[in-house]
């Protein structure tokens, strides 16, 4: 009998697909850049106002969620562009709605970022 914990192949395989789609969308992008970069600036900015474990979990969660929802509009977009070739209403409408979500996800993001640094920054 082997001992250890032996991984299945599918696993790894839908692990390496993520990974792939994970590097297409980092590399063709720049939104995706900007919502990294700034996320990197509210950790920074986090660990310099020293906030607690809560609040740095909130602002991971936020950070997280906008890159998510960042990816899926990525997504949305790419089969938009497979399925509708040409312009028509609904496709740019489909695009228009994913990229909605992604400038609501960022406004409760930022203001989740106020709710957490005005009161330190205002030494409250």
């Amino acid at each position: 009998m082997e001992g250890g914990c032996k991984v299945p192949r599918k696993l790894i395989k839908s692990f390496e697909y993520a990974g792939a789609g994970t590097r297409h969308a980092i590399k063709t992008q720049r939104n995706l850049w900007i919502h990294f970069l700034a996320g990197l600036l509210v950790l920074f900015l986090a660990w310099w106002v020293k906030v607690n474990i809560v609040e740095f979990a909130i602002l991971l969660l936020a950070i997280f969620g906008v890159i998510v929802v960042e990816m899926v509009n990525t997504a949305i977009e790419e089969l938009v562009n497979i399925l509708s070739p040409e312009h028509r209403v609904e496709a740019g409408l489909a695009k228009n709605v994913a990229a909605g979500a992604v400038l609501l996800s960022a406004v409760g993001a930022v203001i989740i970022g106020c709710l957490v640094f005005i009161p330190k920054v205002l030494g409250q």
